[in-house]
């Protein structure tokens, strides 16, 4: 069986990505543990909460050199989810530390034009690929997913462009760069939808 990592620097729901593999029929470890990391043949960056924060923990759990390792020399398949996603880019509104730059993109503040337009964003929205690739096999062109977020990715090239949503206006909500992809959205959250991401991903 291959050894899925879930990335354990502190912040996000690992449990429940966890959970959401073994439903998909694989198993994950949940550790901080590089010689563990060093291993994986897959890895899932998960997060919730603050960017800023989040480039904290992984520098004080000195896992950004075995990251960058594995995801730019190895060209380990990863998954970033939420916070996860976004750590991935260049550099966040919400902090001024620098993210880890395996996509060139930004994150941004969403700021409503419209008063019924709340921050975060919460609840499912519909996602649509913009890109053909095995994540997103078997799910029909209408499916949703679940959302929690403040801020959002924009890339600087529409070939980093995964997938998009639309809260007022269209976004990024998925993103990839060959073996790197990140979603804005929970697959763990997200029932029918997750759960068949989750097995497109083990398969990757």
């Amino acid at each position: 069986m291959q050894k899925i990592i879930i990335v354990n620097y502190g912040l996000g729901n690992p449990a429940s990505i966890r959970n959401m593999i073994k439903k998909a029929g694989a198993s994950a470890e949940i550790t901080d543990d590089i010689a563990l990391i060093e291993k994986a043949e897959k890895l899932i960056l998960p997060g919730v909460g603050h960017f800023g924060k989040g480039m904290e923990l992984l520098k004080q759990k000195n896992l950004l050199d075995i990251l960058n390792k594995k995801v730019i020399i190895n060209k380990t398949p990863i998954l970033g989810i939420c916070l996860g996603m976004q750590l991935m880019t260049n550099k966040s509104e919400e902090a001024e530390h620098d993210g880890l730059g395996w996509i060139d993109a930004d994150t941004i503040k969403f700021r409503p034009k419209r008063e019924t337009s709340k921050v975060p964003n919460m609840g499912w929205l519909d996602v649509q690929p913009q890109l053909q690739h095995k994540l997103f096999d078997k799910l029909e062109k209408d499916c949703r997913f679940y959302f929690v977020h403040s801020y959002y990715v924009v890339p600087k090239s529409i070939h980093n462009i995964l997938a998009t949503s639309v809260y007022e206006d269209e976004y990024a909500c998925a993103i990839i760069k060959d073996n790197i992809v990140g979603v804005q959205f929970h697959p763990e959250k997200s029932h029918k939808f997750g759960l068949q991401m989750m097995k497109n991903f083990i398969k990757i």
